[in-house]
């Protein structure tokens, strides 16, 4: 299903200036900075220089975007962030509406990403195609559920949900749900992105199988809860191999 063209990654997580050194020359689309309540949470003022580094090096060429993830912001606490680091992106995590997104968008002029929790499961794999009436049921309430952010938001992050954190669980969800989602997407004009459980072992099958715009990936290249250059290394090499 895979149509060639190479994935965007995006490595969440990082929490220090050396992390990010030691892998700002690889093909990473996105770099993701942690500001919701989570053990890879960093604030503002940790994260300034980090951003900073990234401008400069987009300014010499190439470089990630920065994304900064929040759940349920208020505008004032993106105000502060935004004034201290300022991203290129804001992923929302929680039960934000279309008319917030678009809010953000208005106000601070960046990409926006929301992103919508998926039920947890084993064996992302998927079991088996549903039929007709089960996918056009899906679709219909795919199109109810993402049909206010079309024109709102810049794309939608599919991760594994928890009743806790929200998402981030190192988790994978069923991938047979992806299709609707990502059918809806590509007729809205919005990218796609899914998050959830990936890691080097498991990237190509869902990109060969599911065709995403983007991977997103923390806890899955990490070892003992530190980003591991080799595992990010790897990941990288997968998605963006042909």
């Amino acid at each position: 299903m895979a149509t060639g063209t190479a994935a965007s990654v995006k490595i969440c997580g990082i929490r220090t200036y050396g992390q990010l050194q030691s892998i700002i020359h690889l093909p990473i689309d996105h770099i993701g900075f942690v500001f919701a309540r989570s053990k890879r949470q960093i604030t503002a003022e940790q994260a300034a220089p980090m951003v900073r580094l990234l401008r400069e090096r987009g300014a010499e060429g190439a470089a990630p975007l920065s994304v900064g993830v929040f759940v349920n912001p208020t505008m004032e606490e993106l105000r502060e962030v935004m004034r201290q680091a300022p991203l290129d992106v804001i992923q929302l995590h929680g039960q934000e509406p279309a008319s917030f997104c678009a809010e953000v968008k208005r106000e601070f002029g960046v990409a926006v990403y929301k992103v919508l929790p998926i039920a947890s499961m084993q064996d992302g794999s998927g079991k088996e195609e549903p039929d007709a009436s089960e996918a056009f049921a899906e679709e219909q309430k795919v199109e109810r559920l993402l049909g206010p952010y079309a024109g709102q938001v810049d794309a939608v992050l599919l991760d594994t949900y928890d009743p806790v954190v929200g998402g981030g669980t190192g988790e994978t969800f069923a991938w047979d749900r992806i299709p609707p989602y990502l059918n809806w997407a590509r007729s809205a004009g919005i990218k796609l992105i899914v998050a959830g459980g990936l890691h080097p072992d498991n990237v190509r099958e869902l990109i060969n199988g599911y065709d995403p715009d983007g991977v997103d990936v923390s806890s899955g290249v990490e070892t003992d809860g530190v980003k591991d250059i080799d595992k990010i290394t790897a990941f990288v090499e997968r998605v963006k191999s042909s």
